[in-house]
C-alpha cells in the first residue's frame, strides 16, 4: 500500500492508502496531500472565487449564490433519464449492476491477497529489522561487510561523501536513534514536544505487525518498545488500526477505527496533561486553599488515545466546526499510522540521517502546483532578470 487510507463513517472523508485529505490538518506539511475534497470543501468557494465575488455587485453576488445553491441541490438527484428508459433497456441496466457486483467481489479478493503478500514480505524483512535493532542498541557489532555496503550506498548518493576512517575503533550503539528519526519526519516533528523528548529518548524500537488472517477485521499494529523510564510503567505501547471488512467504493481498504494502549503514567509524569496550582477561597469561612488542577495539553503521546469516528448518521448532532475538527483529527491520526508503517519503519536509517527529508520535501513541492491547460500556460510568469 502507499501512504495514504478512507474512514467510512457518514460524510467524513476517509484517508486511504491512495487518498488521505489533509488540507486543513496542522501537520499537513509533512503528510500526504488530498486527492479528493473533504467535507469543508463541498460548499465553500475557492480563494480566487472569493476574490471574484468581492468585485461583484450585490445583485450579481446574490444571483450567483442562488444559482450555485440550486446546482448543489441537484447533486445526487436523478435527472429522470434512467426512469424514462424502456423496460427492456432497464433490465440491461440492472444486469450491468449485477456484473459490477462480481467486479467488486474480485476487487475485494485482490486487496485481501495484496494484504497477505504484505504479510509475507514483512516476515522476510523481520530478520533484517532484528539485525538493525541489534546494531542500534549495541547488542551486536556491525560487520565490515555491512559497513562497506553502507559506505558504497552513501558514495552513490553523494560522490563527495567522506566515509568514517578505517581504524581500530569498534562500531558502537547509536544513542536516541528513534527519537531522531521521528523528529526528522516533518509531520511528527510538529507534535513531539520538548517534554515528550525526555520519554522518547527511551524508545528502543518500533515494530510493525499485521492482524491474523482469521481476525474479525483486517488491520495492522505498530508497537513502540521502551526501556525502563521515569515516565510510565509500560514496556510496549501499541497502536492498532482496523480496516472495514469490505473495500470501499474506490477499491481500497477503508479504515474502521484505531485502538491505542492505555498508558500507565507514573505519579506527576503524565505528558498529556499540564498541572497548575489555583487558589480557592471558601465563601463562608473566607479561608483559602491551594488546589492542583490538570488540563489536557499537546503531546506526541496523545497518539495512543485516538479520536473515535462518529456512528452512522450521527453527523447531524454536531456543529459544522466540530465535525470538521473531528475529521482533521481522524485524518491526521490515520496518516501518521500510515507514514509509520510505509515510511519510517522500513526506512528508519534514512529518517535518522535526514535523507528521507529530501523526498518528503520533493513530494511536498510537487503538491503545491496544479497542472495548467495549454491555453493557460502563456503569460502566467514573467522572466526574472
Amino acid at each position: 500500500m502507499s501512504s495514504n487510507v478512507p474512514i467510512a463513517h457518514g460524510d467524513i472523508t476517509a484517508p486511504t492508502p491512495q487518498n488521505t485529505p489533509l488540507t486543513h490538518a496542522p501537520i499537513a506539511a509533512g503528510l500526504s496531500r488530498p486527492t479528493v475534497p473533504d467535507i469543508s470543501e463541498d460548499n465553500e468557494p475557492a480563494e480566487d472565487e472569493t476574490e471574484d465575488l468581492a468585485q461583484m455587485t450585490g445583485a450579481q453576488a446574490a444571483m450567483l449564490g442562488l444559482v450555485q445553491g440550486r446546482l448543489a441541490d441537484l447533486v445526487g438527484k436523478s435527472s429522470g433519464y434512467i426512469e424514462s428508459l424502456p423496460n427492456d433497456v432497464k433490465k440491461s441496466v440492472e444486469a450491468l449492476k449485477g456484473v459490477q457486483v462480481k467486479q467488486n467481489e474480485l476487487q475485494n479478493q485482490y486487496k485481501r491477497e495484496c494484504l497477505e503478500l504484505e504479510k509475507k514480505y514483512l516476515e522476510l524483512q523481520n530478520p533484517l529489522y532484528e539485525r538493525r535493532n541489534a546494531i542500534i542498541s549495541g547488542a551486536a557489532q556491525a560487520t565490515a561487510e555491512e559497513i562497506e555496503a553502507g559506505t558504497q550506498a552513501s558514495l552513490k548518493d553523494d560522490p563527495l561523501y567522506t566515509p568514517p576512517p578505517s581504524d581500530e575503533a569498534a562500531p558502537a550503539a547509536i544513542p536516541e536513534f528513534w527519537l531522531t528519526a521521528l523528529r526528522n519526519h516533518v509531520g511528527l516533528s510538529e507534535i513531539i514536544t520538548e517534554r515528550d523528548a525526555g520519554a522518547l529518548k527511551n524508545l528502543i524500537d518500533i515494530r510493525l505487525s499485521y492482524l491474523p488472517s482469521d481476525s474479525p477485521k483486517p488491520g495492522f499494529k505498530i508497537s513502540f518498545i521502551f526501556s525502563s523510564n521515569d515516565f510510565f510503567e509500560n514496556d510496549v505501547l501499541d497502536k492498532t488500526y482496523l480496516y472495514q471488512e469490505e473495500v470501499g467504493y474506490s477499491g481500497d481498504f477503508v479504515y474502521d477505527r484505531a485502538i491505542g494502549t492505555e498508558i500507565k503514567w507514573k505519579e506527576d509524569k503524565d505528558l498529556t496533561k499540564e498541572f497548575e496550582i489555583k487558589k480557592q477561597r471558601n465563601k463562608n469561612t473566607n479561608r483559602t486553599r491551594l488546589v492542583r488542577k490538570a488540563r489536557p495539553t499537546d503531546s506526541f503521546f496523545n497518539f495512543f488515545s485516538p479520536p473515535v469516528p462518529l456512528p452512522e448518521g450521527a453527523e447531524d448532532d454536531l456543529e459544522d466546526e466540530d465535525l470538521e475538527e473531528l475529521e482533521e483529527k481522524l485524518e491526521m491520526d490515520y496518516q501518521i499510522g500510515e507514514d509509520l508503517k510505509e515510511k519510517i519503519i522500513p526506512r528508519a536509517i534514512d529518517y535518522f540521517t535526514g535523507k528521507a527529508l529530501e523526498y518528503d520535501v520533493m513530494d511536498d513541492d510537487e503538491d503545491e502546483f496544479d497542472e495548467l491547460d495549454d491555453e493557460d500556460e502563456d503569460g502566467q510568469f514573467d522572466d526574472e532578470v
